[in-house]
């Protein structure tokens, strides 16, 4: 990934700082959304969230793989249209393999200590965005694309 540092700390820092995401998905055409606890890996490639086996996005995945997930840190005030960062991945949503379920546990659960008996029950299924490419926002339209090696 070759990109500007201070785009990438950018991105970093929304992603290791934001405990919350919206997922976003398809089905039959009508898109649909769902905030998400989510982690994302050291080398930023996978973004790792869990739901449960008979939710809709889950539904919508299995339909059709491809998703994508917005991070911010709006505030919530007028400053957010010029100081307010946010980034979006695109890719393609996996299910975590019963080998990956450990290390996603260990990224996952550190950010989110309270989901552990989610996690580990039964009717959770544990899932990775594979990212493609990352879309930077700041300053309210200043948009880089940052693609992934």
């Amino acid at each position: 990934m070759s990109v500007e540092r201070s785009h990438m700390e950018i991105l970093r820092e929304l992603l290791e700082s934001q405990l919350l995401g919206v997922l976003a998905t398809h089905h039959d055409g009508e898109p649909y959304t769902s905030l998400v606890g989510f982690a994302v890996t050291q080398d930023l490639k996978h973004i790792l969230f869990a739901t449960g086996r008979t939710t809709r996005k889950r539904a919508n995945l299995v339909g059709d793989a491809r998703a994508s997930m917005l991070v911010d840190n709006r505030t919530n005030r007028p400053a957010d249209f010029t100081e307010a960062s946010a980034a979006t991945a695109v890719g393609v949503v996996e299910e975590v393999s019963d080998e990956g379920r450990l290390e996603f546990d260990r990224i996952f659960l550190a950010k989110h200590p309270h989901l552990e008996s989610f996690v580990h029950s039964p009717s959770c299924v544990r899932l990775r965005l594979e990212v493609s490419v990352y879309m930077v926002v700041t300053r309210f339209q200043h948009v880089i694309e940052l693609h992934i090696d």
